[in-house]
């Protein structure tokens, strides 16, 4: 639980370094088909900023917990990149591709924390 938190307090303060946007984290770990404890979605402003995005995430938490993603996808054409901590992942989208997909509809049985921009 300890180590769910502090990866999940690096993943926040990665994304917000480059300024993701649109922040959410849904808590899985009360639904009935959870692949993870937590999924952490935001929105890059474009490709570009979506890599950023991931760079920064993974920055933050090699330096931090000296954790790493076991997996990484999408970050050739990073549309949608996932970043797979096991317990936590990471969804990285541009506006059109979150808009498709709505993680959060799909998941609309997690408990959803909606993370305030800063300023």
């Amino acid at each position: 639980m300890t180590q769910s938190i502090s990866l999940l307090d690096l993943v926040i303060k990665g994304i917000q370094d480059v300024k993701g946007e649109n922040i959410s984290i849904l808590d899985l770990r009360e639904t009935d088909s959870s692949v993870s404890d937590y999924f952490v979605i935001c929105t890059g402003r474009s490709s570009t900023n979506a890599k950023s995005i991931a760079d920064s995430v993974s920055k933050e938490t090699e330096l931090g917990l000296d954790d790493r993603p076991w997996h990484v996808e999408g970050k050739n054409n990073a549309e949608w990149i996932l970043m797979d901590y096991s317990e936590l992942v990471v969804h990285i989208f541009t506006e059109e591709s979150r808009d498709f997909y709505a993680l959060e509809d799909l998941w609309a049985d997690a408990k959803i924390e909606r993370i305030k921009e800063l300023v």
